[in-house]
């Protein structure tokens, strides 16, 4: 049973020189891209300005008390795994006022290069000049410009506002009228005497362009994981300096900030227990001014002891009466604060209130304010992070409002149970002399208050001597420092190799795809792989314009040693099917027209007759004979007929005409062969054919002792007469032409040769190029024709 296409091409064996043979045809391609990509590495490399990587450490250091803030509301399910800190100080760091300032500060809005003849160069530093603006334009500029000056002596200078402009001569310390005001160049002169003559640029940015563009650059990631403490910093910049002042920079003004963040929560703090202590004097002072008047009126200083037990219980229970409206008191206030607030400020710290998570909620909200009030600098209020802040702020709020009505009803509580006890301790007291009950409960309300008015002065220390000793929010761990004296960008080494690669990758690609798109038959090798185990007899040359086209009787060429292989091959196809001998009948065809199969018959023919073999050529292609076109330079050895009205299908036609007659002998080429033209052309040709008038030709030709009979029948895929004349031959011999026919082609051939629709099927593949002739082109005939050199392509 044959094989189909599929089969037969997963059947074939992986051969590893036919695989790389595109490759190597195509080696130049290969040599010519990786030169060409390395030249362009090369230019890339030489005038890219080059960057330098610039690096600085530091370590947060976060309140202890931030990442528990939270914890009274864990248990709630409140903000559970909202907040990162360590993101939230990266963003902080990255904002857009840090930059603005960071900008301002090292003034990176104006730059200055010195123009070279291929690059220009940034002067950082010293410069040999300062710009200086007299009036500024009020409110942002945001639009840039630039201009340039060439500096004739340390007083005068050439100014243009055009690169391409005349120079305009002026004198250092003029003003100069700009997008941003007027302004004045003030030299440098020790440096400037270095720059005298040469050109430099100007290029004013707006600060918040400027900004923007290296809140891009500059890259902060922490160390090992995103919950590390430790950040770095990385800038990469043409000018080593400038990123290292930049790193500097950015991380002192990030502490400066939250310095400043730290002090207004303490002043706030302050302030409210200020307010507190002027309050509390002044009950001080009147309990004072009472126990005075009292002792003064009544001239009575100390009462009997017999009531002291009583009367310390008494202390006792009004003392915590009066911490209790004391806590009232300032949950009260604290919750009157929150309620009358419009949007969000730091609240008083919750001083005096014994619930630690009040205390908690409050720092939390102030550190949630802080942070909403630094990203509102570069952002506006519909700022996703500040709206996520808001929400979590109106959530706290919530916490703390519910927090503090709940420790208002608490104390309500406590102080209605303590009012109860301090009825029955008065009940006991009250039976003591009125004065002396009247003295204690003045002595009582004097320590009371003295004891708060103590206890808020030393709050009022702690929160000072706590923001005396705050340490800023980062430590400096390295100093920004240059990774390396070699720049990161262009990364030379990386660019070579990248050009390599692409010169070689891209070739590859294209002949890769170019052979897979390639469906055409290349090589005799390419074609027995095709169609598998039928017979390839025979390679044939492609041949030039100015090339022979047919063989001749001494000819030593490719072509004439193709044909002689051909005829080798075909004798012993045929004398191995069945023993044949006698007449060898020999149908020559191919698929479709053009792909040589009668200038193959032709040849066949002449190499045949050159063997000293009697040969009769049939033009059997009666819909488009080509023969005579080929046979012009021939000449007839015998009186000739008009063989443009005589030949096969008069033949076919007229019963009366006799074999004899239709037969033209000719010597072509050093040999003789009898040729019977195809005739005039007919209407009904695949008809004519199927006369029996064929056969006894064949007969006919037996008996005049013609040894061959090659026959150039029509294409068979075009018309069905190749299969009409099968019957009649030996062999049949089928013509691919490479580079021309397609592989999906021969299984028509293929498929009749399997259902034994034709006969003896082999195949010949013309038109092979040189590279390709043998086995690959490894193994080519070379008679007769000079070797090619290793810089002649093709």
């Amino acid at each position: 049973m044959a094989l189909d296409s599929n089969e037969r091409f997963s059947l074939r064996q992986i051969n590893l020189h036919q695989l790389l043979s595109p490759y190597k045809k195509g080696w130049y391609w290969f040599v010519l891209c990786v030169f060409v990509f390395g030249i362009l590495a090369y230019v890339y490399n030489r005038y890219t300005t080059p960057s330098y990587g610039v690096q600085a450490s530091i370590r947060l250091q976060l309140d202890e008390g931030t990442g528990s803030e939270l914890g009274a509301f864990q248990d709630l399910q409140i903000m559970q795994d909202r907040n990162d800190p360590i993101q939230d100080e990266i963003q902080i760091i990255k904002s857009r006022s840090n930059f603005i300032e960071l900008v301002q500060t090292l003034n990176l809005n104006t730059q200055i290069f010195l123009l070279g003849n291929i690059m220009d160069s940034e002067i950082y530093g010293r410069q040999p000049f300062s710009i200086n603006y007299v009036d500024s334009l009020p409110g942002p500029v945001s639009a840039g410009f630039s201009f340039y000056i060439t500096p004739t002596t340390t007083s005068s200078f050439a100014y243009s506002a055009q690169e391409d402009a005349p120079g305009q001569p002026m004198t250092f310390g003029s003003r100069i009228a700009t997008p941003m005001g007027n302004m004045i160049l003030i030299p440098d002169a020790a440096i400037l005497e270095n720059y005298l003559g040469r050109r430099f640029k100007v290029v004013v940015s707006p600060v918040v362009a400027m900004a923007e563009h290296y809140r891009r650059e500059v890259q902060v990631v922490p160390w090992d994981s995103k919950s590390s403490n430790f950040l770095n910093l990385y800038l990469q910049d043409p000018v080593t300096q400038k990123a290292k002042d930049i790193l500097n920079t950015l991380i002192r003004i990030y502490n400066k900030n939250a310095a400043e963040e730290k002090r207004q929560i303490a002043d706030k703090t302050a302030s409210f227990i200020d307010a507190r202590i002027s309050e509390i004097y002044e009950n001080l002072y009147s309990v004072d001014t009472t126990a005075e008047a009292f002792k003064t009126q009544r001239g009575r200083i100390d009462i009997g002891a017999e009531s002291n037990l009583n009367l310390s219980a008494g202390v006792e229970n009004r003392q915590q009466l009066e911490n209790a409206n004391i806590q009232l008191s300032i949950a009260a206030a604290i919750r009157d604060d929150i309620q009358s607030q419009d949007g969000y400020t730091t609240l008083s710290a919750p001083v005096g209130i014994s619930d630690p998570s009040i205390a908690e909620a409050t720092a939390r909200y102030n550190s949630l304010v802080a942070q909403r009030r630094s990203l509102l600098e570069s952002s506006g209020e519909r700022n996703p992070v500040v709206e996520e802040l808001d929400r979590e702020l109106n959530a706290l709020k919530g916490t703390l409002l519910s927090g503090l009505e709940s420790t208002v009803n608490n104390l309500n509580l406590t102080l209605n149970s303590l009012n109860k006890q301090q009825s029955r301790i008065n009940a006991r007291i009250y039976s003591a002399p009125g004065d002396e009950r009247r003295l204690r409960d003045i002595a009582r309300k004097q320590q009371t208050t003295e004891s708060l008015y103590l206890y808020l002065l030393e709050k009022r220390e702690e929160a000072q001597i706590a923001f005396a000793s705050t340490a800023p929010r980062s430590v400096v761990v390295d100093a920004a420092y240059a990774l390396s004296n070699t720049p990161v960008h262009p990364q030379k080494m990386r660019n070579y190799l990248l050009a390599i690669m692409l010169g070689l990758a891209i070739p590859f690609a294209f002949l890769y795809v170019q052979d897979l798109l390639d469906t055409k038959v290349k090589s005799k090798m390419d074609l027995e792989q095709t169609v598998g185990d039928l017979p390839v007899l025979a390679e044939l040359p492609r041949l030039g314009p100015k090339q022979a086209k047919l063989v001749t009787k001494e000819d030593r060429s490719v072509l004439a040693e193709a044909m002689r292989i051909l005829r080798s091959n075909l004798d012993f196809v045929i004398q191995s099917k069945a023993g044949k001998s006698g007449i060898k009948k020999i149908l020559v065809t191919s698929g479709v027209p053009g792909e040589g199969k009668t200038l193959t018959a032709v040849n066949l023919s002449l190499i045949l007759a050159f063997a000293r073999k009697k040969v009769l050529l049939i033009g059997a292609d009666i819909r488009n004979p080509r023969i005579k076109d080929y046979l012009k330079a021939a000449k007839p050895t015998a009186p000739q007929r008009d063989v443009a009205m005589t030949g096969l299908t008069d033949y076919l036609y007229d019963p009366q005409l006799k074999e004899g007659e239709i037969v033209q002998p000719y010597a072509v080429t050093g040999g003789t062969v009898d040729i019977i033209y195809s005739g005039k052309i007919p209407p009904n040709p695949a008809e004519l054919l199927m006369n029996d008038r064929i056969g006894a030709l064949m007969s006919w030709a037996e008996a005049q002792g013609y040894e061959y009979v090659v026959m150039d029948s029509a294409p068979m895929m075009v018309v069905s007469d190749t299969q009409v004349l099968g019957r009649y031959v030996d062999q049949t011999l089928y013509v691919v032409k490479a580079g021309f026919t397609d592989k999906r082609v021969l299984d028509y051939p293929v498929k009749l040769a399997a259902e034994k629709k034709v006969e003896n099927l082999s195949f010949v593949v013309n038109a092979v190029v040189d590279s390709n002739l043998g086995y690959g082109g490894k193994y080519g005939y070379g008679y007769g024709r000079a070797p090619k050199k290793w810089w002649q392509f093709g």
